[in-house]
């Protein structure tokens, strides 16, 4: 049986500063507004130019993380550069003998990382890269492809998706509400 361990008062000042600037970091409307202040509190190892940042919250251990330049990370996406196993073992012990594990996590130029997606530690996520939504990145992925899935493997590539995405673009340039469903539909 686990023994009960105690939490230090100057810990949980600390973490109740920590929430109240969450909260006020959750209420910033945009993903620009929430680059801006990230940058500002320095929060991350490094933020680059032209980044789009939509989660509501920040990863605990955001000093381990590096964004680089033109990267968009969509809604719900999480950061988890720890795992608390050590918390377990330490109730095993009865006092704090393990420390937590801790890894990097390090986004390179020109990447979407797509809404509920986790990143976990120990990853480098290639420039020119994209990753489908609701994926688990557990391992580097490589510059120039297209991942997806739990755990994420290389389903595409980033070049192929760019010309199609290029073509879309130039075909749908005076599209309105009305033609997109007109086009929906017709796929039936």
């Amino acid at each position: 049986m686990s023994k009960k361990l105690k939490v230090r008062k100057r810990y949980l000042l600390k973490a109740t500063i920590e929430f109240m600037e969450r909260i006020r970091f959750y209420l910033i409307p945009t993903a620009q507004g929430r680059i801006k202040w990230l940058k500002k509190h320095n929060k991350f190892a490094y933020i680059g130019e032209h980044v789009h940042y939509q989660p509501r919250k920040y990863p605990t251990d955001s000093k381990n993380i590096k964004i680089h330049n033109n990267v968009a990370i969509a809604s719900n996406v999480e950061f988890t550069a720890h795992d608390i196993i050590h918390f377990v073992f330490d109730g095993q012990e009865g006092k704090r003998t393990y420390k937590e594990y801790e890894g990097c996590i390090e986004i390179l130029d020109n990447v979407f990382i797509g809404a509920g997606t986790r990143i976990l530690p120990n990853v480098k996520i290639g420039p020119n890269s994209i990753i489908a939504a609701e994926s688990l990145v557990v391992k580097d992925v490589p510059e120039g492809t297209i991942v997806g899935g739990n755990p994420a493997k290389v389903i595409g590539n980033f070049d192929d998706l760019k010309k199609k995405r290029k073509m879309y673009s130039d075909s749908h340039q005076n599209f309105n509400n009305s033609k997109l469903w007109d086009e929906f539909y017709r796929k039936e």
